[in-house]
């Protein structure tokens, strides 16, 4: 019998752990979420600014004439 309630005693403890860890680890997805929802909303801030930006006066590749050389 005294055994058995060691064996309890060691779930228990066991129990208690595992109820730490997956608390703690939950902190740190929601921690995670939150980060990656801000990164998110600045990474949008970013496209639309970078849309909003006038385009270059300078010639693409495509338009450039080739050197006399060529």
């Amino acid at each position: 019998m005294e055994q058995l309630a060691q064996r309890v005693e060691d779930l228990e403890m066991k129990l208690a752990f595992q109820e730490s860890t997956i608390d703690a680890l939950d902190q740190q997805v929601i921690k995670l979420n939150d980060l990656l929802a801000e990164q998110q909303h600045q990474l949008r801030v970013l496209i639309s600014k970078l849309q909003s930006v006038e385009p270059s006066n300078m010639a693409t590749q495509a338009e450039e004439t080739p050197p006399p050389h060529y």
